[in-house]
């Protein structure tokens, strides 16, 4: 049975699309039951639209192929740590579990700016893991923003 790296592994296979489609390289995987629901990628980039983020392109997905917006007893695996925006989808859509790689200290929102997850009043609880497969995540966007400064 596939476990968290196993579906880390794939968010990193998204986010390496992403990079070769010139978007910054974040993947997505909504999971439910061991069984992969949905993929995302971010686009902003060439979709023009600035909610074009991996998490949301999964989200989308995974609602569409599960036939509701509500996406309970799923686990969402990110290769980086959710923005603001990402984060109160994934609350929204009442996603059981996150699960993500690297973390971002300039606009995460699972810790390291702000840790929406937390905030009292939400009607959702999140289970976050962050960290796993941290420094290949990590590594993916250091050689992409390397390169564009290059």
């Amino acid at each position: 049975m596939p476990g968290d790296v196993e579906f880390m592994r794939l968010a990193l296979q998204r986010a390496e699309e992403a990079r070769g489609g010139g978007e910054v390289p974040v993947g997505a995987v909504l999971v439910r039951e061991e069984k992969v629901v949905a993929m995302g990628a971010n686009r902003p980039i060439g979709s023009h639209d600035p909610t074009a983020h991996a998490e949301i392109e999964a989200l989308r997905a995974g609602g569409r192929s599960l036939g509701s917006y509500r996406l309970t007893d799923t686990t969402l695996y990110v290769t980086l740590e959710p923005c603001p925006m990402c984060a109160s989808a994934i609350v929204h859509a009442r996603v059981r579990r996150l699960v993500f790689g690297a973390w971002d200290p300039r606009a995460g929102a699972a810790g390291s700016v702000i840790d929406l997850f937390a905030l009292p009043g939400l009607n959702h609880r999140v289970d976050v893991f962050g960290g796993v497969l941290m420094e290949e995540c990590g590594e993916l966007l250091r050689r992409f923003f390397a390169q564009r400064r290059a």
